[in-house]
């Protein structure tokens, strides 16, 4: 199997795990909780699978926001919520907006079959090595088949994640300097990664010189060849990272789940959310 097949279902699956930082019904449910601001409520929900970790261990597993950040919301979130609270208003959350955006789909066959293939795919990841993967892995699974299609896919980014941390840090690019590699390749508008990460603009141009000094930054701000290639060579790797839960499926299982998933994804899509550099319906 090609290790691009694991990107190919990133794209096509992320939207449908990704929603969840989004939708008005996380916030709610954070709120109920006891946890303050969409910062607490992102950081604390993601993190609540590793238990009361904290600031340095979700500086270490997120890797790419300013650590001030973190600090001003971990460990103050565990002061007003449990783990445990703040897991169940997550999934409930999800089960909520998904139940909202796709309405009869939610019940169908085509979500019963796409939620079975996903866990399948799960069950072949390892924890070694992947942190937040294994906070999330040890959660119960749900039973409704779209909540154990989100939890799944929830696992698969995980897993993703951690691997393309490992490589990042096997090449020596820091956080800071991995959003800067990523704005420099066009693909996001200028200042999101910055502003969404709270990085200082001390901090953002003295990682842009760092990067420069390596040689992968052009005098415009774009990528340069060798840029360019050590980016490529960053996903390349993380993609046969990844593969170890798709073989687990076979390529022709993998299609079917992404033909099964693309009228999921598109929906959550076009209610506005941005997935532009992820989502993929080919």
């Amino acid at each position: 199997m090609n290790a691009s097949v694991s990107r190919k279902m990133l794209r096509t699956m992320e939207p449908y795990h990704g929603m969840i930082y989004f939708v008005p019904e996380a916030a709610d449910a954070y709120q109920r909780v006891g946890l303050t601001g969409r910062r607490m409520g992102y950081f604390a929900s993601r993190a609540a699978a590793m238990g009361p970790v904290p600031a340095d261990v979700v500086i270490a597993t997120f890797f790419n926001f300013f650590p001030a950040l973190v600090r001003r919301a971990i460990p103050a979130a565990w002061e007003h919520a449990h783990p445990q609270p703040v897991l169940d208003a997550r999934r409930n959350a999800a089960d909520a907006a998904l139940r909202r955006m796709l309405g009869a789909m939610v019940d169908g066959a085509e979500m019963k079959e796409a939620s079975e293939l996903a866990r399948e795919a799960a069950n072949g990841c390892i924890p070694e090595g992947r942190p937040l993967y294994a906070g999330h892995a040890s959660l119960s699974w749900p039973d409704e088949p779209h909540l154990v299609l989100w939890h799944a896919q929830t696992l698969l980014r995980e897993f993703r994640g951690d691997g393309h941390i490992a490589v990042m840090v096997a090449e020596g690019i820091t956080g800071v300097e991995a959003l800067v590699i990523h704005e420099a390749t066009g693909d996001i508008a200028p200042g999101i990664l910055q502003s969404s990460r709270a990085w200082p603009d001390a901090e953002w141009q003295a990682a842009k010189e760092r990067v420069r000094a390596r040689g992968w930054l052009a005098g415009d701000g774009t990528l340069t060849a060798a840029g360019r290639a050590s980016r490529d060579a960053v996903e390349a790797r993380t993609d046969e990272l990844a593969l170890v839960c798709w073989e687990r499926l076979g390529e022709d299982a993998c299609t079917r789940l992404r033909e099964l998933v693309r009228p999921f994804s598109r929906a959550i899509v076009e209610q506005g959310f941005p997935f532009a550099n992820v989502w993929d319906e080919d």
